[in-house]
């Protein structure tokens, strides 16, 4: 088995992983301020399911022995439309799903099951993700801006509330 290559493999993997922490985080934080709370909180449910990836790619790194690299893949991009956001976190997912059937395969090719395992397990998750977007992109498409406003309300104050 080559260490080496699985532990390259595995932390651009925490990289990527890395970085859909930090673009869904910021995601999450505009839809919020938006008024768009259900929208918002699948970001952040997503960002927290990414931070455990990096923890079960850190784990399998440091269990060959290899340094775990804490990089970031690339810049946040700020995107504050919702449907925009959506889009961008689909091409995302999609991108990592490529990534992780390719770097199983390598580590296959290398006779290193576990970390193929690994990366087998991030697909069925990324796919997982891709879908939850993709729907709510197509609910977007279907039934227009009244699908985005029927989302705020439930962050509205409640009857009666005082007012800044």
């Amino acid at each position: 088995m080559d260490r080496s290559k699985s532990i390259a493999l595995l932390n651009h993997a925490v990289a990527d992983e890395l970085q859909a922490v930090h673009q869904y985080m910021y995601f999450h934080f505009h839809l919020d301020d938006q008024g768009f709370g259900p929208l918002a909180m699948l970001f952040k449910r997503t960002a927290i399911e990414e931070m455990m990836h990096v923890e079960k790619l850190a784990e399998r790194i440091l269990f060959l022995k290899g340094e775990v690299e804490m990089a970031v893949a690339g810049p946040v991009e700020k995107i504050t439309d919702p449907k925009a956001m959506l889009q961008k976190a689909m091409a995302m997912e999609e991108s990592s799903v490529i990534d992780y059937n390719k770097a199983a395969l390598e580590c296959a090719a290398s006779a290193d099951a576990v970390s193929k395992q690994v990366f087998e397990g991030l697909v069925l998750d990324e796919e997982r993700h891709f879908d939850q977007y993709e729907k709510e992109v197509d609910k977007i498409e279907r039934f227009g801006p009244n699908y985005l406003a029927l989302q705020s309300f439930g962050t509205a104050a409640e009857p009666g509330a005082p007012t800044a």
